[in-house]
């Protein structure tokens, strides 16, 4: 067995320690709430949980909440209504979009985990985003909330954003 040249051995050790190290990534937590509204008429909102770029582009989705019920409705004929996630690329999306798409949900808080190594988050660049929550209720409102975060994270982060209407709190926990 040959050995290395003197000169190429630190070089060899930087290599082999550094492919030996593991790969960390950010995790990311969403927690979203649904408020309770004193209203007549109450339909759970269809909820839209996406990363846009800087330019507003979607760099990945996360959730879709929409009516998927028994009685043969199709609702994602109303994802159109979720405007900003409409316009941006939902409606390029074939529905329903697998480990994304899911029915309504109902009043409370709903927390969403998802790995830096999963399938949303892999393939996100170093940079600046928004997590963004889009909410909108038949006979009822509509609200966007934007939440600035940076990527990859380098500390635990929590972010938050307060609704007035169709969403309560929404926080994003960032952990490396």
């Amino acid at each position: 067995m040959r050995r290395l040249p003197r000169s190429l051995r630190p070089l060899a050790a930087f290599v082999a320690c550094a492919t030996a190290l593991p790969v960390w990534a950010t995790d990311l937590s969403v927690k979203a709430q649904i408020p309770t509204l004193n209203v007549a008429e109450y339909h759970r909102p269809y909820v839209a949980i996406w990363v846009e770029r800087e330019d507003q582009s979607i760099a990945t989705h996360l959730s879709v909440w929409y009516q998927t019920d028994a009685k043969k409705e199709d609702g994602a004929q109303w994802l159109k209504d979720l405007r900003q996630w409409w316009r941006r690329g939902g409606r390029e999306q074939t529905l329903p979009i697998d480990g994304v798409t899911g029915a309504t949900r109902p009043v409370g808080e709903h927390t969403l985990q998802f790995s830096g190594t999963g399938k949303q988050l892999r393939g996100l660049a170093n940079g600046k985003y928004h997590l963004v929550v889009e909410a909108v209720r038949e006979v009822g409102g509509r609200e966007l909330l934007r939440v600035p975060f940076d990527w990859p994270a380098t500390r635990k982060q929590q972010l938050t954003a307060q609704g007035k209407t169709e969403l309560g709190a929404i926080m994003l926990d960032l952990a490396p």
